[in-house]
């Protein structure tokens, strides 16, 4: 999950556009859904934020090849993968590279990895270091908005959380980069992810433990699976009506929140302007004492804040608002009725990390609240094969995973150095 302390005010306005503007009854049945940025922004009036540069772009202008991939999981939702195939430095496109995978967090897309340039970014320099580099998009993301039978304007294309990502898009995303010619005969892949990124490996690797044996090397930044601990903001205030089988969580579940649009990004922009009466709620003090300090690369942020929100299910949402509530790394809490009939069980299955086998790197920190230490050791002791990486900084936190000055010698750099020792095995 990204953005610590996001204002509780945006997430009230997200949630009511979400129900009153932009809702779906929960029926089967087509319905017109009234489009509310239609009615209320004139597009010759500006220019669109939403048709500016894409993951393309942000690797191609470095002069970096770039592919784009389309992937349909098992449950027909087609995904997007972007790939920096080898490294025009290297000029190793006809030998056999590693492939390493990466995974966004909550609200990103692939946007988010090149944002720190050629010099810093982790797609670049795993490409520099000999590396077939894909990058991952979630469904329901401005990449990731298609399906074989169901429309984005319909609450059936909505109905899914960070389960159903880390089940069906991670394994279709692992099986189709070991299709590739540069994939085949190859014993797996490497893969890294951010937050929300580490939750949908957690899924995949103790639901369906045999793709434990196409990894090679797993890095968790800021891993999210147990939140007792989770200090934030908006989730501490949200939770205690989200995270129950109630009419909050019903009248919220299976939409498209803070959808990709002009609206949304215009009204993110606005409200965290300085000057604005609640921009002190956009980002925590924490976050500002580190703007301050010079601790965050800004050139970064202001690419990421000009692509985010990329676009989420409120199911990704009320999944973890559940977790927060429960005390359990367990599967979506659909009611009493519909638990017994999926899991035998009044209440949701717990997720058997035990299972989980693959070489783990965790990579955590004291002043993160999204991914708070004793959390993080709890999921740790589950976790048979772990190696555990914990950041000396005091002050680093959440976002500096990705987007902190020194990021590439305390993360990137060290995470390099690991896929290379594998591989001089």
């Amino acid at each position: 999950m990204y953005r610590s302390h996001i204002c509780a005010f945006v997430a009230l306005v997200g949630i009511f556009i979400g129900l009153f503007v932009q809702g779906a009854p929960l029926d089967n049945d087509p319905v017109k859904i009234t489009n509310f940025y239609e009615l209320f922004n004139n597009p010759e009036a500006h220019l669109s934020l939403t048709d500016g540069p894409d993951t393309t772009h942000f690797i191609g202008e470095h002069g970096y090849p770039v592919e784009r991939h389309y992937v349909t999981t098992e449950d027909g939702y087609i995904v997007s993968l972007f790939r920096i195939p080898y490294s025009h430095n290297l000029q190793n496109q006809d030998e056999k590279r590693p492939i390493v995978f990466i995974q966004h967090g909550l609200f990103a897309s692939s946007d988010f990895w090149p944002s720190l340039g050629p010099d810093d970014g982790l797609p670049f320099l795993l490409s520099d270091a000999g590396y077939d580099v894909w990058l991952g998009n979630a469904r329901g993301n401005r990449y990731s908005r298609n399906h074989t039978s169901r429309s984005i304007n319909h609450p059936d294309f909505w109905r899914f959380s960070w389960h159903e990502i880390g089940y069906f898009d991670i394994a279709a995303a692992i099986d189709y980069t070991l299709s590739t010619e540069n994939g085949k005969d190859q014993e797996g892949i490497h893969y890294v992810g951010h937050s929300q990124g580490t939750t949908v490996y957690f899924v995949l690797m103790s639901l369906r433990p045999e793709y434990n044996d196409k990894i090679k090397t797993a890095h968790m930044l800021a891993p999210v699976a147990f939140m007792d601990h989770m200090d934030d903001f908006m989730v501490n205030t949200l939770s205690q009506y989200l995270g129950f089988n109630n009419v909050y969580s019903t009248l919220f579940c299976s939409q498209e929140f803070l959808p990709y649009n002009d609206f949304v990004l215009a009204l993110m922009y606005s409200v965290c302007l300085p000057g604005s009466v609640v921009s002190s709620f956009c980002s925590s003090s924490s976050a500002e004492t580190s703007v301050d300090q010079g601790r965050t690369n800004s050139t970064a942020n202001s690419v990421i804040y000009g692509v985010m929100p990329a676009g989420v299910s409120t199911d990704q949402i009320l999944h973890y608002m559940q977790e927060h509530q429960s005390g359990h790394f367990r599967q979506f809490d659909f009611g009493i009725k519909k638990n017994l009939k999926l899991y035998g069980t009044e209440s949701p299955s717990d997720y058997p990390t035990e299972l989980i086998t693959s070489e783990m790197h965790l990579w955590y920190s004291d002043n993160d609240e999204m991914a708070a230490v004793e959390d993080v050791l709890r999921v740790a002791e589950t976790l048979p094969n772990k190696v555990m990486h914990h950041m000396e900084d005091p002050l680093w936190d959440h976002m500096d995973f990705a987007t902190n000055w020194e990021v590439r010698q305390y993360i990137n750099d060290p995470i390099i150095a690991i896929l290379n020792e594998y591989e001089a095995k």
